[in-house]
C-alpha cells in the first residue's frame, strides 16, 4: 500500500477537520517537554488513514527528517504541540533518514519499525491523552482522539511478509485502541436551589420603671366635745337640806379621738408578657443563565446515522 502526502491525498484536508493543521506545530519529547524538532507533514495511506508524521529533528539533529508512526504521536491543540511518545535520542539518531524526493518502500519502512520495536522490552505503559487518528480516513473524521486511553508496546514483532504485512498487525505503532468507537460527554447547568440561615436583625424586650402620683380617698373620723346647757324640769324648785354638795374644783374629762390615714404600698402581679417566635413560611423565585451543551454533527455529506 503506498503512502501519500495529505495535502497531494486530498488539498482540502484542512476544511475536513475543521482547520486543526498538524503541519507546523513543534515537536515535544513526551514527559520532560524537551523540544526536539516540528511537524513538517504527514503520510497517509491509500484510504486516507494516517500512518506517519514527517518530523524535522532540528533541535536533536540537525537538518534530519524522520518518520514517526502516528501510535507514537500524541497531539495537543490547545497548546499548538505533538509530543513524540517514548522516542529517544539515540532512535532519532538511528532513524533512516527521510527523503522527499525518493519513494517509500515496504523495506524502508520496516527499516523505521525496527527503530521503535528496539525499546519494546523495557517501554512501560504509555499514558496518550490525545494522539492522532490512525484509524480514521481523511475524509471521514478529525485526527484527535480520546483522551486517557492506555497502550502496551508489542513483546514480540511480527513476522515480516514484505507483501503481507499490514499495519494492523502493529497497533502499538498505527492504532489506537478501536477509536471509531469515542464517547462524548454533553454538559449542561441546573439551578441546585438551597437555604441558609442569616441574622437580619434583633429585637430586645425589657423593663422600665414609670412613676406617676396616685390619689385614694380613705374616710376618717374625728371626735369633738360639745357642751350644751339646757333646764332642767325642776328648775326653781328647792332641794333638800344636805342633797346640795357644793365641790370646788370638780371637773368632768372627756377623752377625744380622730383617725388618721395610713397610706403603704404594696407590689402586685399586673400582666405577663409571654415572648415567643413563629416561623412565617413564603416562596422566593431566583433565577439565572444556565447552559447546556448540545451535539453538533458534521456530516459533510457522509451517512451518519443517530441513534
Amino acid at each position: 500500500m503506498a503512502l501519500h502526502k495529505i495535502a497531494d491525498f486530498d488539498p482540502h484536508y484542512r476544511d475536513t477537520f475543521q482547520g486543526n493543521d498538524v503541519k507546523g506545530l513543534g515537536l515535544y519529547a513526551d514527559g520532560t517537554d524537551e523540544k526536539i524538532g516540528s511537524v513538517s507533514d504527514v503520510l497517509v495511506d491509500d484510504e486516507g488513514h494516517f500512518r506517519y508524521l514527517v518530523v524535522d529533528l532540528g533541535f536533536w539533529i540537525f537538518g534530519k527528517k524522520v518518520l514517526l508512526p502516528v501510535g507514537r504521536s500524541r497531539i495537543d491543540y490547545g497548546a499548538d504541540r505533538v509530543f513524540a511518545v517514548g522516542i529517544t535520542r539515540e532512535q532519532a539518531e538511528n532513524l533512516p533518514e527521510f527523503n522527499e524526493r525518493e519513494t517509500l518502500d515496504r523495506d524502508y519502512e520496516e527499516r523505521v519499525r525496527g527503530v521503535y520495536r528496539g525499546s519494546r522490552d523495557n517501554t512501560q505503559p504509555i499514558e496518550a491523552s490525545a494522539p492522532l487518528n490512525a484509524s480514521t480516513g481523511v475524509g471521514v473524521a478529525s485526527a484527535q482522539t480520546q483522551p486517557g486511553t492506555t497502550y502496551q508496546q508489542p513483546t514480540t514483532a511480527p513476522a515480516y511478509n514484505r507483501d503481507a504485512y499490514t499495519y494492523e498487525q502493529e497497533p502499538s505503532l498505527y492504532g489506537l485502541n478501536d477509536q471509531d468507537h469515542q464517547t462524548l460527554r454533553l454538559y449542561e447547568e441546573r439551578l441546585i436551589a438551597s437555604k441558609k440561615r442569616e441574622k437580619t436583625g434583633e429585637v430586645s424586650i425589657g423593663k422600665r420603671v414609670e412613676t406617676e402620683t396616685a390619689r385614694v380617698a380613705v374616710p376618717v373620723e374625728k371626735e369633738r366635745v360639745v357642751v350644751e346647757r339646757v333646764t332642767p324640769r325642776d328648775a326653781g324648785k328647792a332641794v333638800a337640806p344636805g342633797e346640795a354638795n357644793f365641790r370646788e374644783g370638780e371637773v368632768a374629762r372627756v377623752e377625744i379621738y380622730e383617725e388618721t390615714p395610713e397610706v403603704r404600698k404594696e407590689a402586685f402581679v399586673r400582666e405577663e408578657v409571654r415572648v415567643t417566635k413563629v416561623v412565617d413560611q413564603q416562596t422566593v423565585q431566583a433565577q439565572d443563565t444556565i447552559r447546556r451543551e448540545e451535539l453538533d454533527v458534521d456530516t459533510s455529506g457522509l451517512p451518519v446515522e443517530e441513534r
